[in-house]
């Protein structure tokens, strides 16, 4: 597994993916909707991770009449803690600049 650089798109496709419910998984369109992102930007980003071993997909098996299934992305658990580890150094890195008021 390895790093991933954080930009601002990345962050925010990482923190929806860490506040996702393990009983509700996030899907392609409310990654984007939630990150405030097009499907240009998320869906390059979650290839990227799921290269590195940090997300897995899956497809919705359940009924889903008059749409395509979904595609559900969850955290791996050495993703969830890479990215965790990640956002939280940093934050740490931001603070010490003097930028932690700031947007991500």
């Amino acid at each position: 597994m390895t790093n991933i650089r954080l930009t601002k798109p990345t962050i925010a496709v990482l923190e929806v993916l860490l506040s996702a419910a393990e009983d509700a998984p996030a899907w392609g369109l409310s990654i984007c909707r939630d990150a405030d992102l097009g499907p240009g930007t998320v869906y390059p980003i979650l290839e990227r991770l799921s290269e590195r071993g940090w997300v897995t997909s899956r497809e919705e098996t359940g009924p889903h009449p008059g749409r395509p299934a979904r595609r559900f992305y969850e955290l791996t658990g050495a993703g969830r803690r890479q990215a965790a580890e990640a956002l939280k150094a940093r934050r740490e890195r931001r603070f010490r600049l003097g930028l932690a008021g700031g947007a991500a």
